[in-house]
């Protein structure tokens, strides 16, 4: 693309130098950077990319975006002045990348839990009316039948754009994508053009980033406030932010719910580890999924499917053919009767959710026993918590690792049990810091009828230990405890 293109994305700016060269590729990482290609330099908070710049010349770049042009660098080399370089790279890749998102429809999915899941039901339910699509989420993402590994739930601008460049190429009518907070204060998302947007639910997650819950809730809200007129944004009202996400949105709003009025409501008539019959507005429909937050994630995929135009009939014929995520409220059964249950919960309410459901099914005599730990480096105030959860609603807790990273995994342990006070509590508890050791114990503990729930890694095949990921899938040790290896 001609530099003098890609430059009419970026309405205020100041240009040295030549703007008819031609630009083969753009870039954040100088490492990355081949000849004629563009170099943005981002004014980062750990590590300001100006510094690269000499770099990033010598290997080959013939244009640099930056915030100040560094002393004594190539003048042959055209300069881009901007504001905010952070905030320019969005709306620039989506240039470079061909304005994918005009050619395709976009719909994003924020909130704390359940973003994989119905992003990922909404790819399915789509591609099962006949359409190619695209999904960017936390697990994998997709290009029609072609998966692509991910390593973020939002990935950078140009990785992005990038991706949904090759969608649109490649004939894909829509695209979903989970969209985290992370990504709307870091303007991941800038540039893009939503078809529509889902708000899921709030709880606490990411304070380690974000510092509070106020401001956590805000960048979630940004996601809204960006949709264009003419988009539509569907909500969970059954969360007490569900209004406030959409109060200044200029699409048009809809709200879903569960436990009262609203445009999109359902109730559940029967339910086992098996699946649930539903009542979703008016129609019954058997679903294989477990648990009211399900219920609140397919009926999120309804209401976005209807304001994409499908017909109630088609969407409940489709809802009724798709199957549980991976990793999220998937049950395993051994030959003796116990079940397992692997999920993602990595959240206080999550994991309050995840229990109620079992709690609800689980036939008496039958005991509930969790195996959870926390991850390292991440925020360490909801560790107590979900040792609190846990025990509340379990009959045995294993505490155990999670990804510890780079902290020890006992001491994160011990944030967890400092949240378990009265004797009681604590004579549920034990904890084993291998993380295998203990859905082992926890598959010998458990009796017929009982249900085990493992939680917080859910699709994840590895365990991160000081920088490294180790192969680990709690599946895999729970089909080998249950002799189905």
């Amino acid at each position: 693309m001609i530099l003098s293109e890609l430059l009419s994305t970026i309405p205020h700016c100041e240009v040295k130098g030549r703007t008819d060269i031609q630009i083969h590729d753009i870039q954040i990482d100088s490492r990355q950077i081949s000849e004629g290609d563009l170099f943005i330099a981002i004014a980062g908070t750990q590590v300001d990319g100006h510094r690269f710049i000499p770099t990033a010349i010598e290997s080959g770049a013939k244009a640099i975006v930056c915030q100040h042009i560094p002393e004594g660098v190539d003048q042959d080399v055209t300069f881009i002045v901007v504001n905010n370089t952070e905030a320019i790279v969005g709306p620039l890749a989506h240039t470079f990348f061909g304005k994918p998102t005009e050619k395709l429809d976009l719909v994003g999915v924020t909130g704390t839990n359940g973003k994989t899941t119905i992003a990922t039901l909404l790819f399915k339910l789509f591609s099962r009316f006949g359409y190619k699509c695209g999904l960017v989420s936390t697990v994998c993402n997709y290009i029609d039948n072609e998966a692509i590994p991910t390593s973020h739930t939002t990935p950078d601008p140009i990785t992005l754009n990038r991706l949904l460049g090759r969608m649109a190429d490649e004939g894909c009518r829509y695209a979903f994508m989970e969209v985290s907070s992370h990504s709307v204060v870091q303007h991941r998302i800038d540039g893009l053009v939503f078809r529509g947007g889902i708000f899921t639910n709030l709880t606490r997650d990411h304070l380690d980033y974000h510092k509070t819950f106020e401001a956590y809730r805000d960048a979630k809200k940004g996601f809204f406030d960006m949709l264009p007129k003419g988009s539509f944004a569907v909500t969970n009202v059954d969360d007490r932010n569900g209004s406030f996400m959409v109060q200044n949105s200029k699409a048009d709003c809809k709200t879903y719910s569960v436990r009262g009025l609203a445009d999109f409501h359902a109730r559940i008539l029967e339910e086992s580890f098996e699946g649930m019959t539903l009542d979703i507005c008016g129609r019954e429909v058997c679903v294989q999924f477990i648990g009211r937050f399900n219920v609140s994630n397919l009926l999120a995929v309804y209401g976005a499917a209807i304001c994409m135009g499908r017909s109630a009939e088609d969407v409940l014929v489709g809802l009724s053919t798709l199957r549980p995520v991976n990793g999220r409220f998937e049950t395993i059964r051994s030959n003796e009767g116990v079940t397992a249950i692997i999920d993602y919960a990595h959240t206080p309410d999550a994991l309050d959710n995840v229990l109620a459901t079992i709690n609800e099914i689980l036939k008496k005599p039958g005991n509930c026993i969790t195996v959870c730990g926390a991850g390292g480096n991440r925020d360490k105030g909801k560790r107590p918590l979900m040792a609190q959860s846990a025990v509340r609603a379990s009959n045995r807790v294993i505490i155990t690792s999670d990804n510890p990273r780079f902290e020890e995994p006992q001491a994160i342990i011990d944030d967890m049990l400092s949240g378990i006070s009265s004797p009681e509590d604590r004579s549920k508890v034990i904890s084993i810091v291998d993380r295998r050791e203990a859905i082992r114990t926890a598959c010998m503990m458990a009796q017929p009828g009982d249900v085990i729930l493992i939680a917080g890694k859910g699709h994840e095949d590895y365990q991160e230990i000081k920088g490294v990921k180790h192969h680990f899938d709690d599946h895999e040790i729970v089909r080998e405890a249950f002799g189905l290896a």
